[in-house]
């Protein structure tokens, strides 16, 4: 982050962060937001956290939050969607808390943009923050399980993916075999042998080209169905 910081001029003016991550699944502890917020005080920079897989953890991780840091509300905002906690994709509900100045020039902007979000997708996301947080743990069970068979299923095929410990994806490095292809001809030979759908890392920047996601969208059953597909390619 500090290095990226400094091979650019002009400096860049806002550190955009999103923990769990996507594509990488990557996660992070308190100390790491900390150093943010040190780092931010010291350079000048606002601080953006897209913390949307917020709740989307497993085996006992619990997602920091960067407001957790004395001091973080006068350097950034965090962002949280309903889309993933709740299985609300394509309503488009979420919030933003922080410090004010961020906040109220994002209210003020949205005020230009929009009209605001149909009322009962309002009320029904009140309703679901108030009384429904138990579903929360319900669907984070659920991707685990698909994660599981997921990924227990790619290493019994030779396949080294490691076990991610947030959000609804897993990263995967392209097998050595494949490697020169990069991921969108690895991609699209994946689903012409394999009949199997995997998003190419290059989408995400040149730096995931050595990489394709899964996305833990289908049940365990179809999860399975894939694996044996991805089993010709080994």
């Amino acid at each position: 982050m500090q290095q990226a910081y400094k091979r650019h001029w002009p400096r860049p003016k806002v550190l955009i962060l999103n923990f769990p991550h996507n594509p990488t699944t990557s996660c992070v502890d308190l100390d790491f937001f900390c150093q943010v917020v040190e780092f931010a005080r010291a350079e000048g920079l606002l601080v953006v956290h897209d913390f949307a897989y917020a709740d989307l953890v497993f085996d006992g991780y619990r997602a920091p939050s960067l407001l957790q840091v004395p001091g973080a509300k006068e350097v950034g905002v965090e962002f949280f969607s309903m889309s993933k906690s709740f299985n609300m994709p394509g309503w488009r509900v979420g919030f933003a808390v922080g410090n004010p100045a961020l906040v109220g020039a994002l209210r003020k902007m949205k005020s230009y943009l929009d009209y605001g979000i149909f009322q009962p997708l309002q009320i029904a996301s009140i309703v679901a923050l108030n009384e429904l947080e138990h579903e929360v743990q319900v669907i984070c069970d659920m991707y685990q399980q698909r994660r599981d068979v997921l990924v227990l299923g790619l290493q019994r095929l030779g396949w080294p993916v490691q076990m991610p410990r947030g959000t609804m994806f897993v990263w995967a490095p392209i097998p050595e075999p494949y490697r020169a292809m990069g991921s969108l001809e690895f991609s699209k030979h994946v689903l012409k042998e394999a009949k199997v759908a995997v998003s190419p890392g290059i989408g995400f920047g040149e730096g995931g080209d050595h990489h394709v996601r899964f996305a833990l969208i289908e049940n365990a059953h179809r999860t399975r169905q894939a694996l044996r597909g991805l089993r010709r390619l080994f």
